[in-house]
């Protein structure tokens, strides 16, 4: 969002409180991106977002819970990304395609916005609060994922989640690598690699009939 538009929003009207407070979300994302968290200030975010520190705080009583807010809407639309490539369909190697898919679109999204950080590079992971809703993320996606080898191979719960955590696992550090690499290959064939090498693995496990 622009500091133009920012202001324009901020001080010309009144907005109804679910559009205000993604306005601010969207702000403080990017200052966030930018600068990290004990870098970023909420004078910052307020100027970004085109309103006065009042404002911002009648929405957040603080920076943390501005920060907590905004790893809980990334960590919802990375599961039900990952969710949705399960459930699209039956085939097994499709379904690696999906999650790896869901992975290297989250890190690299049209916009570029670089939220992925606030997930997997956060500089604020000794906060307890932070790194209970990383860790939630990080098992909510494994936990999905595990589901579906469980039932299709007939697996025990702790085999497949091993299984399950190795592919999540190389699906979020290769798309970081790549992204940080100056994507040196198109991203199709980074998920086409990536998904030949995976689904050797997998399918070495029979589905269960």
């Amino acid at each position: 969002m622009s500091r133009a538009l920012g202001a324009e929003l901020g001080r010309g009207g009144r907005l109804p409180r679910s559009a205000r407070r993604k306005q601010l979300l969207a702000a403080a994302q990017e200052v966030f991106v930018a600068n990290g968290y004990h870098a970023a200030a909420m004078d910052d975010i307020a100027e970004r977002a085109g309103v006065s520190k009042p404002v911002l705080y009648q929405h957040f009583p603080g920076k943390l819970e501005l920060y907590l807010a905004l790893l809980d809407t990334q960590a919802e639309a990375l599961g039900e990304t990952v969710l949705a490539a399960l459930a699209r369909t039956t085939d097994n190697r499709e379904r690696i395609h999906g999650v790896l898919s869901a992975y290297f679109e989250f890190v690299d999204r049209s916009d570029h916005d670089g939220a992925f950080r606030l997930i997997f590079e956060s500089d604020l992971v000794n906060e307890p609060a932070v790194r209970e809703r990383v860790e939630s993320v990080t098992e909510r996606t494994m936990l999905a994922v595990a589901d579906t080898v469980a039932s299709d191979t007939g697996l025990g719960t702790a085999e497949a989640q091993l299984l399950s955590t190795a592919l999540t696992g190389a699906a979020q550090v290769a798309a970081r690598w790549w992204l940080a690499s100056d994507r040196p290959v198109s991203q199709d064939a980074a998920i086409h690699l990536l998904e030949s090498l995976l689904w050797r693995g997998i399918s070495n496990f029979p589905r269960q009939s």
